[in-house]
C-alpha cells in the first residue's frame, strides 16, 4: 500500500465520531488499560472542538471518507514553559508500516516549532515498539519520570524532544 492513497488533513468537526472509534479500536487492539489512559480521555469524542483552540492542531489520516489515526499538538496540560504535547498518535494496522508514522510525525513537529514550542513531550507504553523506534528515530529521549499532568497515569514511558 503507498502513502500516496492517503491524505493527512486537519480535523474537522464531522471526523469526532470517526477518530474517536479508530483511536479506541487501536487501544483495545494493543490491550491498553480503558482508565489512566487515551482510552478515557474526555475529549476523545470531541477532538475536533479539543484542539479548536490557539496553538493547537490535530491531524488525521483519510481515505475514502474513513479515518485510519490521527495525532495532535497542544501545550502540554498543567505545566508552564513552551512545551507541547504530541498527543493521541495512533494508526490503524492498514496504514502502519508504509511511511505515514514518520510523514504525520514531521508535520507535528514543524506545527509545534511554528506555534513557537521549544520541546515535544510524549508519554507511551512499553509495548508499543514500533511506536517508540519512530520517537526515537526523531530525536525523542527517555525521561526518568512524567512532565505537567495529563491524566495518563497508567502511561509509564515519557520522552522529551527539543525541537
Amino acid at each position: 500500500m503507498s502513502t500516496n492513497n492517503f491524505i493527512i488533513r486537519e480535523i474537522k468537526l464531522e471526523d469526532n465520531p470517526k477518530i474517536a472509534k479508530t483511536i479506541r479500536t487501536i487501544l483495545l487492539e494493543f490491550g491498553v488499560p480503558k482508565v489512566g489512559t487515551a482510552y478515557a480521555d474526555v475529549i476523545l469524542d470531541t477532538l475536533f472542538e479539543a484542539y479548536d483552540i490557539e496553538n493547537a492542531v490535530y491531524f488525521v489520516i483519510e481515505k475514502d471518507q474513513k479515518i485510519y489515526g490521527g495525532a495532535g499538538i497542544k501545550q502540554l496540560d498543567n505545566f508552564n514553559g513552551k512545551v507541547c504535547e504530541l498527543q493521541k498518535m495512533y494508526f490503524l494496522p492498514e496504514v502502519r508500516g508504509i511511511g505515514l508514522g514518520s510523514k504525520m510525525m514531521n508535520i507535528c513537529l514543524q506545527k509545534a516549532k511554528d506555534f513557537g514550542f521549544e520541546q515535544c513531550y510524549l508519554e507511551t507504553l512499553p509495548y508499543m515498539v514500533d511506536a517508540r523506534k519512530l520517537y526515537n528515530k526523531v530525536g525523542f529521549k527517555d525521561l526518568d519520570g512524567p512532565m505537567g499532568d495529563t491524566g495518563h497515569y497508567s502511561c509509564n514511558l515519557w520522552m522529551l524532544k527539543d525541537l
